[in-house]
């Protein structure tokens, strides 16, 4: 495949989306065939098996039936979304990916680590991320910034521990693989963190051409 596959990656409130966006911009400025998407989501039924992830119930979701609705999404947003953009050389933007699933499955569940990677192997088979960019910021922060957004979803409304749980993921895989991760101080003004992506450019160009 000749495309380019990043990922942002990160807890509730750490900006996410907005600096995917921007990202974007400035990809496109430069001439890039961008496409952007999200997990779960990315394709019509992929977006309604995150509907049934994120919306709060009265019946309790078991963490392996969880664990597979989140594959079942992946399966679906490779095959109809990612894998044909890389195939034609775009480069990819998507908001959360596989890291998620350790992140909040792994860290937050407290699944095994093994039963993930065996999911991952059986959907992705090789296909990774070449950059991941982990947007980290104090769990306060991001639940404080979370609820000013209004009404919480089911996992918004986990407790402190998951979420420091969450964030302890996040940053051990970053700095077990620090070729792939770029981590990025999301509690900053925006204009700062903008200026780090910004930063990154001329490393996403090398890799695009590479």
């Amino acid at each position: 495949m000749s495309g380019l596959f990043i990922t942002l990656e990160g807890p509730e409130g750490a900006g996410k989306s907005t600096n995917r966006d921007y990202l974007a911009a400035q990809l496109r400025a430069l001439g890039m065939d961008i496409v952007l998407t999200r997990e779960p989501g990315g394709t019509p039924l992929a977006e309604r098996i995150r509907e049934l992830l994120l919306a709060p119930s009265e019946e309790a979701m078991n963490a392996d039936t969880e664990l597979l609705l989140v594959f079942a999404a992946r399966a679906q947003h490779l095959a109809e979304v990612i894998r044909p953009a890389l195939a034609r050389g775009a480069v990819v933007l998507c908001d959360r990916f596989t890291d998620a699933t350790y992140a909040y499955q792994g860290g937050g569940r407290g699944l095994s680590v093994a039963r993930i990677a065996t999911l991952e192997q059986f959907v992705q088979g090789d296909l990774h991320p070449q950059l991941t960019l982990v947007f980290d910021l104090p769990v306060e922060v991001g639940l404080a910034r979370a609820s000013a957004r209004g009404r919480l979803d089911r996992f918004e409304q986990e407790g402190r521990a998951f979420f420091d749980a969450v964030r302890s993921t996040y940053l051990a895989r970053a700095q077990a693989n620090p070729a792939r991760y770029r981590l990025i101080d999301a509690a900053l003004p925006l204009a700062e963190v903008q200026r780090s992506l910004d930063a990154l450019l001329p490393q996403i160009q090398g890799l695009h051409r590479g």
